[in-house]
């Protein structure tokens, strides 16, 4: 789950299937109750249906938490402070950088800085498509130093430079899908 409409969207499938929670939030669901084995096997193919997977192994949950603060950060990097994406994984996860690093890198194929970056230049592209900031307000909004930073950031992900983008309104991704 990587967006609000994602939260809203899982929490009527539990609604609809009588299953009480505690809590939703990016990647994660606290029920009230334990699930029989159907009830899993329901809610597995109600969520299916709306293009969701329920992550059950250790690792595969392990990386859905990594993806889910790594957008975090991203989205609302301000509320970090100065602190480094390792950092904010560490302590929010409870691992050691290291090793959530290995297990992300080998499930995923690429690195959380590969991820990140993607998720990055995604953000770049929404917050360009919107036209309410210029380039020097993303960069600063982003955590860039420099605009011409961001430029070049954005040039080795996506190909365009920022004003490229949007003069060609290239097409973006949906981040579940990074």
């Amino acid at each position: 789950m990587v967006c609000d409409r994602c939260l809203e969207s899982v929490k009527n499938t539990l609604k609809q299937h009588d299953l009480k929670f505690k809590h939703v939030s990016l990647g994660r669901i606290e029920l009230k109750d334990k699930l029989s084995a159907s009830q899993f096997e329901l809610l597995g193919e109600a969520l299916r249906a709306n293009g969701f997977e329920i992550v059950a192994e250790r690792a595969d949950k392990i990386v859905t938490d990594i993806k889910a603060v790594v957008i975090g950060w991203v989205y609302e990097h301000n509320q970090f402070g100065n602190k480094k994406l390792s950092e904010v994984l560490s302590q929010e996860l409870h691992y050691e950088y290291s090793h959530l690093t290995s297990i992300f890198t080998k499930a995923e194929g690429k690195s959380i800085q590969s991820f990140q970056n993607k998720i990055k230049a995604e953000r770049i592209k929404e917050l360009l498509e919107y036209d309410e900031l210029n380039i020097s307000e993303i960069a600063d909004k982003m955590g860039f130093g420099s605009a011409a930073y961001l430029s070049t950031f954005f040039k080795k992900e996506t190909g365009l430079n920022p004003s490229q983008f949007k003069l060609r309104h290239s097409e973006r991704k949906s981040l579940d899908n990074i």
